[in-house]
C-alpha cells in the first residue's frame, strides 16, 4: 500500500506459522546480532544505528568472539567499499539475510550509497526490522530524506524507497525473490554487489548453488562475496574468485587499530584466536566490470 512519505506507517500481516529449522536460523540472526551489539557497546567499532536495532545482551561475550567479528565487519565492509569506489556508487547492492544490518545507514554517512540498497531477510525478520525504523527517526530519516516521491512504498513484509528496499522472501525461492525485487526497481543493467556473510551455509548445497548461478546469471557486472569456498563461487558462472581465511586478514589489519582493539579486553591464549579466525575465510568473486578494474579488488 502508499502511505504518506512524512508520516509513514505499517500496516499488520499475518505470517505463516515458522518453519522448525528456519526457526533455527533465526536464531543465528539472533546470536549475530547481539555479538555485534556487545562489541559495539565496548568499543570494538563505531555504530550509532545498532542500538536502534538490537538490545544489548546481558551475557559477555567472549574477547576472541569480539575480536572475530571485529575482522568480518572490518573486512566485509574493505570491500564494500572498494566496489563502490569502483564503480563510482553507480551500482546496487543486494544484501542477502541482511537481519539487523545497519551498512546502509553507514554507507549514507560516508557519502557512499549506490543508487539504490537492498536487504533480503526472511518475512518475519524483516517485520521486526520494519517495526524499529517506523519507530526510531535516527532509522527513517535518512531513508525519508533520499525518498524522491510523494508516497512511500510499505507494507507488513516491504518497504521501497527511491534508494532503500528491504523485502521479505526466502532465499531459497528464486522465483518468488526475483519477483519481488523487480517489484522494488532491481535493475540488472546496473553492476550489483551481492553480500551473503553467513547464508549459503544453512542451505542445502542444492539451494544455495541455485542462489549463486541466479547471482551469476541475473547480472552482466557483479561481485559476489560472503564466507565460502572460491571453487563454488567458479562452478557456479563466476568468472573469477579469491578468498583469504580471516586470522590472515586479522594480521593484515592496521596495527594501530589492532592495538586499539586488543588493549580493550585481555586475552590470555592467542592460540584461540588463531583456531577460531582459521576456520572461516572470506571469499569474493566477480563477473564482467574489466573496464572497471573488479577484478583488481583486494584485501
Amino acid at each position: 500500500m502508499a502511505t504518506s512519505l512524512r508520516r509513514p506507517s505499517f500496516t499488520g500481516c499475518s505470517s505463516s506459522p515458522p518453519d522448525a529449522d528456519d526457526e533455527g536460523v533465526r536464531g543465528t540472526c539472533e546470536d549475530a546480532s547481539l555479538c555485534k551489539r556487545f562489541a559495539v557497546s565496548i568499543g570494538y567499532w563505531q555504530d550509532p544505528y545498532i542500538p536502534h536495532l538490537v538490545r544489548l545482551s546481558k551475557e559477555r561475550k567472549a574477547p576472541e568472539i569480539n575480536r572475530g567479528y571485529f575482522a568480518r565487519v572490518h573486512g566485509v565492509s574493505q570491500l564494500i567499499k572498494a566496489f563502490l569506489r569502483k564503480t563510482g556508487c553507480n551500482c546496487q547492492i543486494l544484501n542477502l539475510g541482511a537481519g539487523m544490518d545497519t551498512t546502509f545507514w553507514r554507507l549514507k554517512d560516508e557519502d557512499l550509497l549506490p543508487s539504490k540498497y537492498f536487504e533480503i531477510d526472511f518475512p518475519m525478520i524483516v517485520t521486526r526490522k520494519l517495526h524499529s525504523i517506523k519507530l526510531k527517526p535516527l532509522l527513517s530519516k535518512p531513508i525519508l530524506d533520499l525518498h524522491s516521491e510523494d508516497t512511500l512504498q510499505m507494507d507488513g513484509h516491504t518497504l521501497d524507497s527511491t534508494r532503500y528496499a528491504i523485502i521479505g522472501a526466502d532465499l531459497r525461492d528464486i522465483p518468488e525473490l526475483e519477483e519481488k525485487l523487480k517489484k522494488c526497481n532491481m535493475n540488472t543493467q546496473l553492476p550489483t554487489l551481492l553480500v551473503a556473510e553467513c547464508v549459503l551455509v544453512y542451505m542445502t548445497p542444492e539451494q544455495s548453488a541455485n542462489l549463486l548461478k541466479w547471482a551469476a546469471n541475473s547480472f552482466e557486472t557483479a561481485m559476489f562475496i560472503n564466507y565460502e569456498q572460491k571453487e563454488r563461487l567458479l562452478s557456479s558462472g563466476w568468472e573469477s574468485a579469491s578468498a583469504v581465511d580471516m586470522m590472515e586478514l586479522y594480521s593484515k589489519l592496521p596495527r594501530a587499530e589492532v592495538s586499539r582493539i586488543e588493549s580493550l579486553e585481555f586475552l590470555d591464549e592467542m592460540e584461540l584466536l588463531e583456531q577460531l579466525m582459521q576456520h572461516y575465510c572470506l571469499c569474493w568473486a566477480t563477473k564482467g566490470g574489466s573496464n572497471l578494474g573488479l577484478k583488481e579488488i583486494t584485501y
